[in-house]
């Protein structure tokens, strides 16, 4: 398991029906109060975050998303620019608000990982179509991701080193999340077959994403 934060400068918009509340500005704290409150804010984001980043293999990490983790990246892109007005918080809200699952769906960044550049720029070559084969079962039901709805991270030549996934459970898998079952996750690429079994800790909170 790893803590690797979601790139806050990466604005994704995912397909998804709205069940989940999402966040308005009346939710954000000012740049003034986040600076005061922001240590408290990130570590209390930090600790959630450590049961919702998940190694997925040696060089795989997915950042398991919901309203307190996109709430976290918003509030860290209007310190960052240093954005105050009224229509820029709505369009940074309208960016990010699709991360957050629907009730019906997990929602998670795909950091594909590796400290070395060229040891990196092979892997992305070979990984192609790698955020298509990733996948969650639950209860049996294995789902296979819907990846990049925002816009193609994938070239002739390689893949990126970031997507954004989405997971729409049936019923079923869904009841079984709900019920305590475990969760699996995992990637079936001809360059890497990987998977990985969430503690129940983990399973419990990315649960807490389901209607």
């Amino acid at each position: 398991m790893q803590t690797n934060e979601s790139p806050a400068t990466s604005r994704p918009a995912v397909a998804g029906a709205a069940s989940t509340p999402r966040l308005t500005r009346a939710d954000l704290m000012s740049l003034e109060t986040y600076a005061r409150e922001r240590d408290a804010f990130r570590a209390r984001v930090l600790a959630h975050k450590r049961l919702r980043n998940l190694a997925v293999g040696p060089h795989t990490t997915w950042c398991f998303e919901d309203r307190l983790t996109v709430q976290y990246q918003v509030q860290e892109m209007l310190r960052a620019e240093r954005i105050f007005e009224a229509d820029a918080i709505q369009e940074e809200l309208d960016s990010y608000n699709p991360l957050i699952p629907d009730g019906t769906n997990f929602k998670a960044t795909l950091l594909i990982e590796y400290s070395n550049a060229e040891e990196r720029r092979v892997a992305l070559a070979e990984l192609k179509g790698i955020e298509r084969r990733c996948w969650v079962a639950i209860g049996g039901e294995r789902v296979f991701a819907i990846a990049d709805e925002d816009l193609e991270r994938e070239n002739e030549e390689k893949t990126s080193a970031v997507h954004f996934l989405r997971f729409e459970l049936p019923a079923g898998a869904r009841a079984a999340a709900n019920a305590g079952a475990p969760i699996e996750l995992g990637i079936d690429h001809p360059a890497y077959r990987h998977s990985a079994t969430l503690s129940a800790e983990s399973a419990r909170s990315l649960a807490g994403d389901l209607a």
